[in-house]
């Protein structure tokens, strides 16, 4: 079983193998509809399968050359419709799949159907995560759809392709299109909503009503009439009604030409210049065969018309900023690329945005604060452009500008650069301060004509350039960048395969304490031993890491190799010292970190004193929780250090209150200890506050005799270098005992 696997996955798994299914033997379906069941169930979900099908044939039209398959599911697990490639169609109606059939857990196994129904994110299977051997040479992801107001669950939608195509940007893909399925589905669902209550309100109403004779007299005017035109009944009684400005035209169509008039929208300013839209309808009357006059009849839709440009709006607009949304952005993105290539349109470029630790601020003081920082940030980026320019929400922390007919490339980086500026300053909400910055790819439309989604990839990957350059930044799109995509993903499949093949390998550096020239401790830095790179350090993976969710896993496994070496140098008799290892922001937030540390430590029958664990300045800030974390840590027994001290943003007033055994001074700082005043007098005040704060100091990255003594001089406790030792390997660190 892949233990790596999503827990839902892990119990999927297990409750197979509870039930006694055969991982070897294919679970055919064993509910299905009769043609008859299944023929009422389509047509009852048909308005979904309609908005369905239209946003999963534009996934086929984007996939196209892939061999997908794309199926659609209603909210009990019956499979109502499979659309896509011909071959992976023909070898699943072997299997049993096919339009009808029912997928459930306990009857086919552990499916992206069943599970995508019970998840509330978009969900992957991919290869051993089936419990089914049949399904091991298949990737399948999929997710849930609802009614978004109330979570009315509706079905599922999934892909399934050969798993050498998987690819985790079919996770963002899916969920891209089944937000803007619910987001149509729920436009009808206020839109009938909206007409049964103008129903209901035309029937509890009087309508204004019209009579006139054969040659347009004017007989009857009701007083809803009057209402409605602002004209008394004496006014128009007796009066020609071609010569009516609102419904002139429309009478002498029904008298001169008999013609029946329905539901035709009248918006029209009355006699009392108020603004009105009304439904008109008119028809000629007869009597024995000979038309006698004409009867016509107002139905004041005034309310009903505002609501519809309402909801027509919010279609094509974010409500949480009210900038465009992700719809309105897509069109207006092709309706210029058509003109660039019609000759219409000069020249365009987007300004991908993505804001770097928003995720934290979300998480750790919740979604209505996330909201306001987002709704400040979208008037910072209106606040930068020009009038012509077009700015949207994408969706989530991500925002998009389109830039168009701009008389040089200049001006497009000088909105990118105005972006950084403007988010640099602080966010006020709520009395609290956050600081937020972005990751800004732009893309200029080339020379030779793209599509809307190849303009938008060709932004999102400069975007990630950008991020990978250290974040607050901006990074111009070129075809350079497409390979290193390629070989990033290629990394990423790797990644995920590492620690099940035991590719991670601990290496040691060893800390020296200055007043014994004795080993301290030792800081334990993870490396990849690549079977075709190599051995890797840390900076060429730790991102990706993070990125796919795997981050967690891997310093989990960091701390129980380190707990199980010590393991091993206490069976062979060596005297313990304490080995730090890294944790990561994702790791450090867990809520079970502390537990699982615990559980490690009681694994190998160790001690707190083993164990040392590092965090940055960075995950400090996030004040109250790190506050609840360290206490716990503390309260076990662990000892804690801040790493890489002096180039993040912490604050001193918060610093006092952390239980903090260890403030490491970044390397930074002490390569030009005795070449720069500034850095001298830097390294002695923190030196000078730990121990004011009854903390010891760690100096990183000595690397020669003179940095030392400067350390000794002022009092630094341990030091760390390559002065000592470089990071080194459990057979050869045991040499510098």
């Amino acid at each position: 079983m892949n233990s790596t696997a999503p827990n839902y996955i892990l119990r999927s798994k297990e409750r197979c193998a509870e039930i006694g299914m055969d991982p070897d033997v294919i679970p055919y379906p064993k509910t299905v509809l009769s043609e008859e069941e299944f023929l009422e169930r389509r047509e009852e979900y048909q308005e979904i399968l309609d908005v369905v099908r239209f946003f999963s044939d534009k996934l086929l039209h984007s996939l196209e050359g892939t061999p997908v398959l794309v199926s659609v599911a209603d909210s009990q697990g019956y499979l109502l419709e499979i659309e896509g490639d011909a071959t992976i169609k023909s070898m699943i109606d072997e299997f049993g799949i096919a339009p009808g059939s029912r997928f459930t857990q306990d009857e086919t196994g552990t499916n992206v159907i069943s599970l995508s129904l019970q998840q509330p994110e978009a969900i992957s299977l991919i290869g051993t995560d089936h419990y089914h051997t049949f399904l091991h040479e298949v990737a399948c992801y999929g997710a849930s759809f609802h009614y978004i107001d109330d979570d009315d669950l509706l079905g599922s939608l999934s892909i399934m392709m050969p798993i050498p195509f998987k690819n985790h940007l079919f996770l963002t893909m899916i969920t891209q299109v089944v937000d803007s399925i619910e987001r149509e589905l729920l436009l009808r669902k206020r839109n009938r909503q909206l007409d049964i209550m103008n129903q209901i309100m035309l029937d509890r109403t009087q309508n204004g009503i019209v009579i006139t004779d054969a040659k347009g007299k004017t007989l009857e005017f009701n007083s809803f009439a009057e209402e409605l035109s602002g004209f008394t009944k004496d006014e128009v009684i007796g009066e020609d009604i071609r010569m009516s400005q609102i419904t002139g035209q429309y009478f002498e169509r029904v008298l001169d030409q008999e013609e029946i008039i329905t539901n035709e929208v009248l918006p029209f300013a009355n006699q009392n210049n108020e603004f009105l839209v009304c439904l008109f309808d008119a028809q000629p009357m007869y009597e024995n065969g000979k038309m006698i006059g004409a009867f016509g009849e107002f139905r004041d839709i005034s309310e009903q018309y505002s609501l519809q440009k309402k909801y027509n709006y919010l279609a094509y607009h974010d409500d949480l900023t009210e900038l465009p949304n992700r719809r309105y952005f897509m069109e207006e993105m092709e309706t210029t690329i058509r003109g660039i290539d019609d000759g219409v349109d000069d020249n365009a470029a987007l300004v991908f945005i993505d804001l770097d630790r928003f995720k934290i601020i979300n998480d750790n003081f919740g979604h209505s604060k996330g909201d306001k920082l987002l709704v400040d940030v979208s008037r910072r980026l209106e606040e930068c452009v020009g009038p012509q320019d077009f700015v949207a929400r994408m969706g989530g922390d991500e925002f998009i500008v389109l830039l168009k007919n701009f008389t040089e490339n200049h001006y497009v980086t000088t909105i990118a650069e105005r972006f950084l500026e403007k988010l640099n300053a602080p966010f006020l909400i709520e009395n609290n301060e956050f600081h937020t910055t972005a990751s800004i790819g732009i893309v200029y439309y080339p020379d030779t004509p793209i599509t809307a989604e190849t303009f938008m990839v060709y932004a999102d990957n400069a975007m990630y350039e950008a991020k990978e350059q250290g974040k607050n930044t901006y990074v111009i799109y070129n075809e350079g960048l497409l390979d290193e995509t390629i070989k990033e993903y290629k990394l990423e499949a790797d990644l995920r395969n590492a620690i099940e093949h035991e590719e991670f390998v601990l290496y040691y550096q060893p800390q020296i304490n200055n007043r014994t020239g004795k080993l301290s401790g030792m800081e334990a830095l993870i490396r990849w031993q690549h079977p075709e790179l190599g051995l890797l350090p840390p900076g060429a993976f730790i991102r990706l890491a993070e990125q796919n969710g795997l981050i967690t896993q891997i310093g989990e496994w960091v701390v129980q190799e380190a707990c199980r070496q010590q393991r091993e140098w206490k069976d062979e008799g060596r005297e313990l010292v304490r080995i730090s290892v890294n944790l990561s922001t994702q790791q450090f937030l867990n809520r079970n970190l502390t537990g699982f540390i615990e559980q490690t430590l009681k694994k190998y029958d160790g001690s707190p004193e083993w164990l040392g664990v590092e965090i940055t300045e960075y995950m400090a800030m996030e004040y109250e929780q790190s506050v609840k974390v360290l206490e716990e840590l503390k309260e076990l027994g662990i000892g804690i250090s801040i790493d890489d001290f002096g180039t993040g943003y912490s604050s001193l007033n918060h610093l006092k209150n952390f239980e903090i055994d260890y403030i490491k001074i970044d390397k930074s700082f002490i390569q030009e200890v005795t070449g720069d005043h500034n850095d001298a007098v830097i390294v002695e005040a923190i030196i000078t506050l730990a121990h004011n704060l009854d903390m010891d100091i760690i100096a990183e990255g000595v690397e020669t005799s003179e940095q030392l003594d400067f350390l000794v001089q002022h009092e630094c406790d341990v030091s760390q270098g390559y002065f000592f030792s470089k990071p080194l390997p459990p057979s050869e660190i045991i040499d510098k005992w």
